[in-house]
């Protein structure tokens, strides 16, 4: 599947119900690739978190354009190593970072503004239980960081999330 406009959150649920959000995808973003090498039982669920356009691409069909159509099979494979590559980097930040510096790290990429235009960027809407997902965390433990973060100037609540990012670089530099 290709999404074409909007947000797509991929998340998995093991045995117990726990949910992890593994990542959020925007335009341009591929996902369903699995069943390209054979995967026969889907692992993890896909929601849309906006208003969402996605291009469902049949198996057949995704094999013959990748084979004909060079810029997508391009876009394909930069995609696909680019998402690796973040898996990777979240793997090693799960076994070596504390909880507190995942939340502070992933405070500081959520913004949507672009960071060289001001000092402070707006977030998308985000729930704590999502962050918490995302972090790899509980709600109650996010709540207790966003309170701590509030508190010491790194973000705002102003109707909407606002990160003072040059003040959170701080704690991704301890």
């Amino acid at each position: 599947m290709y999404l074409q406009e909007g947000s797509v959150q991929l998340s998995v649920v093991n045995e117990a119900g726990k949910e992890a959000v593994v990542a959020i995808l925007g335009p341009g973003g591929f996902f369903g690739e699995g069943c390209l090498a054979g995967q026969s039982v889907r692992m993890g669920t896909a929601t849309t978190i906006t208003p969402s356009t996605v291009l469902v691409i049949e198996k057949g069909e995704m094999f013959k354009v990748l084979h004909q159509q060079h810029a997508l099979s391009d876009r394909f494979i930069s995609f696909m190593l680019a998402r690796n590559i973040r898996i990777e980097e979240d793997l090693i930040d799960q076994l070596f970072n504390s909880s507190e510096k995942r939340l502070a790290a992933l405070c500081y990429c959520l913004p949507v503004t672009a960071r060289k235009t001001s000092l402070t960027d707006y977030c998308p809407k985000v729930s704590q239980e999502m962050l918490a997902e995302m972090v790899g965390t509980t709600r109650s433990r996010v709540n207790f960081f966003m309170n701590k973060f509030r508190k010491l100037g790194f973000i705002k609540y102003n109707g909407g999330l606002q990160i003072n990012t040059s003040l959170l670089s701080v704690v991704l530099h301890d």
